[in-house]
């Protein structure tokens, strides 16, 4: 069975998934969080378009100790830790290998948002509206850990957003986030990238320029608005 792709790309994706969100337009207290590296250049779309901070939120699954197939817990931005007891004791692998595994994730994930951010700050999270984006949701895998780790920080609520996904992970992810807009849920789902005409792998160099055009634009923006402000003060004042 062929299909048609749906999006021209990440961007166009991103767009269109923003038009789903319309009713987080220009609110204080919403935030949009990119998962890398797929999940940005759709955030930035919707990050824009929608007039709120966007930051990034890496994940990354920690694999058991001589069972490679086996996660035994995650590490997120902001040195989230969440491991699965029951796993750890039922595979027998001890408390220090465990966190040994744990400590070896945290550097690296460090390491790549180092790179992502070029030294800007993160977004504060807590009693925030986040919108969590990825380029799709296929397994969910990913996107559930991120907002278990989420929770950790305490936002106000979570809401999991996507151009494209599976119908019946779509609606799992209602248990999981406040609110799950999948702007298109195609039946048979195939993959996330039978969805896109340009599915390449995003580098490193791309996603921390999007990221620096995103707050060079916030911040332009920003400007503008104080700038408004205080042009309408002194008309009234004169």
């Amino acid at each position: 069975m062929s299909v048609t792709a749906q999006f021209q790309d990440r961007s166009e994706a991103g767009r269109l998934l923003a038009a789903k969100l319309g009713h987080h337009a220009g609110k204080s207290a919403v935030v949009v969080l990119g998962l890398p590296r797929g999940g940005v250049p759709v955030a930035c779309e919707v990050a824009g378009i929608l007039n709120v901070p966007l930051d990034i939120f890496l994940v990354r699954g920690l694999g058991a100790p001589g069972y490679d197939e086996m996660v035994i817990g995650t590490v997120a931005s902001g040195r989230v830790k969440i491991l699965d007891r029951e796993v750890v004791e039922r595979l027998g692998i001890s408390e220090e290998a465990a966190e040994a595994t744990a400590r070896a994730e945290q550097r690296e994930l460090e390491r790549q948002e180092s790179i992502y951010r070029d030294g800007r700050e993160p977004v504060a999270l807590k009693d925030q509206t986040v919108i969590l984006v990825d380029e799709g949701l296929a397994t969910g895998f990913c996107i559930r850990a991120a907002v278990r780790a989420l929770r950790e920080r305490e936002p106000k609520s979570i809401t999991v957003a996507v151009p494209v996904g599976s119908p019946d992970t779509c609606r799992q992810m209602r248990s999981e986030a406040d609110e799950v807009v999948c702007a298109m849920t195609p039946e048979p789902f195939f993959s996330v990238g039978t969805w896109y005409a340009d599915f390449m792998e995003i580098p490193d160099e791309e996603i921390t320029r999007l990221l620096k055009h995103a707050a060079h634009q916030r911040r332009a923006r920003e400007a503008q608005a104080k700038s408004d402000r205080l042009s309408i003060q002194e008309d009234i004042m004169a």
